[in-house]
């Protein structure tokens, strides 16, 4: 697959690997050169991001994976203060 480089130094992904790799808008990658002329190009997964199970999900074999509900702590706030007595 061949893409070109814009003026402004960006190099846009073709949609069929965007779809294929769940790549959206704002995410990060690492680049690295291994030698003049060639790169490798990495997806960096940071925490919340899809990862082995967004795959599975994705799996052609549809049904046999089922996700288990978990809880988050990410709405659990400060722990609430009981009034002392006097």
């Amino acid at each position: 697959m061949r893409t070109k480089l814009s003026s402004k130094g960006q190099i846009v992904l073709p949609a069929e690997l965007r779809e294929q790799d769940d790549i959206h808008s704002g995410q990060q990658f690492e680049i690295q050169r291994v030698q003049p002329g060639e790169y490798l190009l990495k997806k960096v997964i940071e925490p919340g991001q899809p990862g082995l199970a967004a795959w599975l999900q994705r799996c052609p074999e549809q049904g046999w994976f089922q996700p288990i509900p978990s809880e988050t702590t990410d709405t659990i706030g400060p722990p609430k203060r009981r009034a002392r007595k006097r």
